[in-house]
């Protein structure tokens, strides 16, 4: 089974091919728009003809727990959503419509979203008027799920574990920023919620904010409906604190030069990012490891070292000569309560794996995915 990922995030789209779990070709396009990345994506089905389907990442599925093929009606409900992930859902249809025009076979949507499908009410209800919730169905969605998938599954391979019987931590540190508490093979509570916004700060995007504050900006008239949600998403985070793009190596970089704005954005970033690792610990009933991945985590080490620094009230201890090696690997002290892994980001493969696991099930007559 052959299939074509496609995976819109916060700085690129990666594609790849999958040929029976294993990636065979891959190319990353720096793509604003699915135009961008029509020519790269029909170059690479030409390179590995005939692909069987596709999958396309998206954000935000709802309540979807399964991938689902690409149709005009779920076309349509992905569309409603654009408003509760716009940074990423428009980018995620439009590149749809261009595989579904490249490629003969089916067109599947994967969700970020299904991995936190199960959360208990606990942690995804919000304290909200019950008439609101119920109609406009507002809960705590939960993203990266994915990513998270994939982290989970190669943790239990390094481990030697059964990913079932993992409780992990899973922190995706790129762009976009999120933390998982995982039990039984899925997300129990996460930092994200409604939308991508909440939880830690990440590169143009604030993370949580006092509603009483978002509030004040409104009726103060400091900013609008729409500035304000423009500010969230793209000017804030890192890019707000200190005047930059938000990649966290330029800030490093400022604040090695000295710059004081960027020193006080990487101590929130650092400070926000342990406190929602302190809430997932918090929601298990114990950490078996913390698992870091995403750009960031893989490629900046000794910014990991500083955050780890301060958990050792978790039992996390980190080794400096593990941190700087290459590859999926512990990062842990030999003898350390919690095992500490630091492994790639393999979205495209779990995308590839639940769509030939959908693709099987709908031509047995079934539903969908069950074994996450």
């Amino acid at each position: 089974m052959r299939v074509l990922t496609v995976n819109p995030g916060s700085s690129s789209v990666k594609l790849s091919v999958v040929d029976d779990g294993r990636e065979v070709d891959h190319a990353t396009v720096g793509a604003a728009s699915a135009a961008e990345a029509r020519q790269p994506l029909a170059d690479l089905v030409v390179r590995r003809h005939p692909i069987d389907a596709a999958g396309v990442r998206f954000v935000h599925g709802g309540l979807s727990t399964d991938p689902v093929p690409l149709d005009h009606a779920e076309t349509a409900r992905l569309t409603a959503l654009t408003p509760l992930a716009p940074l990423h859902q428009p980018l995620s249809l439009e590149l749809a419509a261009v595989v579904a025009e490249i490629v003969p076979g089916p067109v599947y949507a994967c969700f970020d979203t299904a991995f936190h499908a199960r959360m208990p009410e606990s942690a995804a209800h919000y304290a909200l008027p019950r008439s609101w919730v119920r109609e406009h169905e507002l809960r705590r969605y939960g993203f990266h799920g994915l990513s998270c998938a994939s982290a989970l599954r190669r943790t239990a391979e390094l481990l030697d574990r059964e990913p079932t019987g993992l409780r992990l931590v899973c922190c995706h540190i790129g762009a976009g920023v999120s933390v998982t508490a995982v039990r039984d093979g899925h997300g129990v509570d996460t930092s994200m919620g409604f939308t991508p916004l909440e939880g830690a700060v990440m590169a143009t995007r604030s993370g949580s904010v006092d509603p009483g504050l978002l509030l004040y900006l409104l009726r103060s008239g400091v900013t609008d409906a729409a500035g304000l949600d423009d500010a969230l998403d793209r000017g804030s985070g890192l890019a707000g604190m200190t005047g930059t793009g938000g990649d966290v190596r330029d800030v490093l970089t400022a604040r090695d030069r000295g710059d004081p704005d960027a020193r006080t954005a990487i101590e929130v970033y650092l400070h926000r990012l342990r406190r929602e690792i302190g809430a997932m610990v918090a929601s298990l009933d114990r950490l078996d490891a913390l698992v870091f991945t995403g750009g960031v985590a893989e490629h900046q080490p000794a910014l990991l070292a500083e955050l780890c620094e301060r958990l050792g009230v978790f039992g996390v201890r980190t080794d400096s000569g593990r941190l700087a090696a290459d590859g999926d690997r512990q990062v842990g002290r030999a003898h350390g309560a919690v095992r500490v892994l630091v492994v790639s980001a393999r979205e495209g493969l779990e995308i590839a794996r639940q769509t030939t696991l959908a693709m099987a099930a709908r031509a047995a007559g079934a539903g969908g995915p069950r074994d996450r």
